[in-house]
């Protein structure tokens, strides 16, 4: 097969003078940040659905992208040059690992033996091309949303036989991503939900829900699979309310049905604004449940209100990320997969370059950034003034257990008032973090 991208060398690390827009101007793989690499740090992944497969189409027109690489058939041999073709991107580009779901790789048959037949052929390939290149699978997963079949969902299904069809395409998902070495597997419930409660038995469709997981997790333990299973949650689109709306309600159906030992979350933040929070806050609620295991990294247009998948350009988003990530201690599983897209108007192979080039330097700025905040002290410093009082006293028998009700009057009793509040200083935060942007 041809090269793809034949025009296109190695996207070099120039530094922030360069005017190259085939350069890294941030992201510099081999620099040290807090004791690792930027590589092992942001362990960027390259998504195969929209970079490869999306033909850039929306409801009012035809697909406008230029892919020569592909002639457009559901046939096993173009998905299998694709994955050639994908592969000369993501080394060029430098990206570490990749993310697939099944349908994506590989086309759909008429039965789940044609499909499952399809996939093995591109399986090869894709594992040959692993080895070539040493590039690595973040994570797989099952489109258990695309199909007729599933219009009333997979796991939630109204119908029984749905259920157990998503079960065995996930089976043979899980068993894939296992023979290529992947390092995880995600379940995002696309149609895992409702358009009206008319028709739905919520309480049902959750059990099966768990169900459907529980199943997952002993399969994945009956095959030796390691890699970590991840929830990914999402508001809404397509359906009205999808269950695994926010990383709260998440981690609140792990615990109810005993599965939060087997999962985290892989957090995304166009999905993070769909659900009216911000990619800080998702990540902190799950980093406060030890539930934190990859991010999507993405933006979203905040004027529209829906799943835009664009990727990341604001400096003080990837701060943030960084901030939250590097508190944390790093990734000790998942890592930055680009779950996003170019635009439509974006239609040219040279188009993929420039975006993962621009979210790759957003991404290693606000690494540096996060980083020299946390050795400039002073945010972390303020944060835990604002909170001196449970250090000691009344606080520190609060937080032990050694302090009720009646001990907490009788000390306010004693004091008269509570001791004066402190100011927020937001303003003054929101300048110091200013400084290092």
């Amino acid at each position: 097969m041809a090269a793809a991208f034949p025009k296109i060398s190695q996207i070099p690390f120039e530094g922030p003078g360069s005017k190259n827009p085939l350069a890294f101007k941030h992201y510099n793989a081999s620099e040290i940040v807090e004791g690792k690499t930027m590589k092992d740090h942001l362990r960027f992944s390259v998504v195969y659905w929209h970079t490869f497969r999306n033909r850039m189409a929306d409801p009012f027109g035809a697909g406008t992208a230029i892919r020569p690489w592909d002639d457009g058939s559901d046939s096993v041999k173009n998905a299998q040059n694709r994955v050639k073709a994908a592969f000369e991107f993501m080394q060029k580009l430098g990206a570490p690992y990749y993310a697939f779901h099944d349908r994506d790789v590989a086309p759909e048959g008429q039965s789940l033996k044609e499909s499952n037949r399809n996939l093995d052929a591109v399986v090869k390939v894709l594992k040959s091309e692993q080895k070539r290149t040493g590039i690595k699978l973040l994570w797989g997963t099952a489109c258990l949303f695309a199909n007729p079949r599933y219009c009333h969902g997979a796991a939630t299904s109204c119908n029984a036989d749905v259920f157990a069809y998503g079960a065995a395409q996930v089976k043979k998902a899980i068993e894939v991503t296992h023979e290529l070495g992947g390092e995880g597997y995600v379940f995002w419930g696309g149609r895992e939900g409702y358009s009206t409660l008319y028709n739905t038995d919520m309480k049902r469709e959750l059990e099966h829900l768990a169900k459907f997981l529980h199943m997952a997790v002993d399969y994945k333990k009956s095959i030796g699979f390691k890699g970590q299973f991840y929830i990914e949650p999402k508001p809404k689109e397509p359906t009205k309310h999808q269950y695994d709306s926010d990383s709260a309600a998440c981690l609140n159906f792990l615990r109810e049905f005993d599965l939060l030992n087997d999962f985290k979350l892989n957090i995304e933040t166009n999905h993070a604004t769909l659900a009216g929070h911000t990619m800080q806050h998702e990540l902190e609620v799950a980093i406060a449940a030890n539930a934190l295991g990859s991010i999507d990294a993405n933006t979203g247009d905040e004027l529209i209100g829906w799943d835009t998948d664009q990727f990341p350009t604001s400096v003080y988003l990837t701060a943030q990320v960084m901030l939250s990530i590097l508190k944390m201690g790093g990734f000790t599983t998942g890592g930055v997969n680009f779950d996003a897209k170019v635009r439509r108007e974006s239609f040219e192979p040279i188009d993929l370059f420039h975006a993962h080039i621009g979210g790759m330097d957003t991404f290693a700025r606000g690494l540096k950034i996060a980083a020299a905040i946390r050795k400039d002290g002073r945010l972390a410093g303020f944060v835990k003034d604002r909170y001196s009082s449970w250090d000691a006293g009344i606080g520190a028998q609060i937080e032990q257990g050694k302090a009720g009700f009646k001990e907490l009057e009788a000390y306010i009793l004693k004091q008269g008032e509570a001791a004066a509040n402190t100011s927020g200083r937001q303003e003054y935060l929101e300048n110091l973090i200013n400084e290092f942007i």
